[in-house]
């Protein structure tokens, strides 16, 4: 196991220190948690978060066109 130092807000230390007593575990296992997490993500091509399952199909008779152009004068 490799030893690592980092430079973290006193006030992030302290709730991270918290929140791993809280959960059982060291601040050490939650940074390698992330780390890992966010080093090699799953691939989850076929899952897709709640939020965008409720979400799927309620465009599809949306007029893209009329978009198009709200964007266009929005962002001119």
């Amino acid at each position: 196991m490799s030893k690592l130092t980092l430079s973290v807000d006193s006030g992030v230390v302290l709730r991270a220190k918290r929140y791993a007593k809280r959960r059982g575990v060291s601040v050490s296992r939650l940074v390698e948690s992330y780390l890992a997490a966010v080093a090699d993500p799953p691939n989850d091509a076929g899952r897709d978060a709640p939020i965008l399952r409720s979400l799927r199909g309620s465009l599809r008779k949306a007029d893209t066109e009329a978009y198009r152009k709200h964007l266009a004068a929005k962002y001119r």
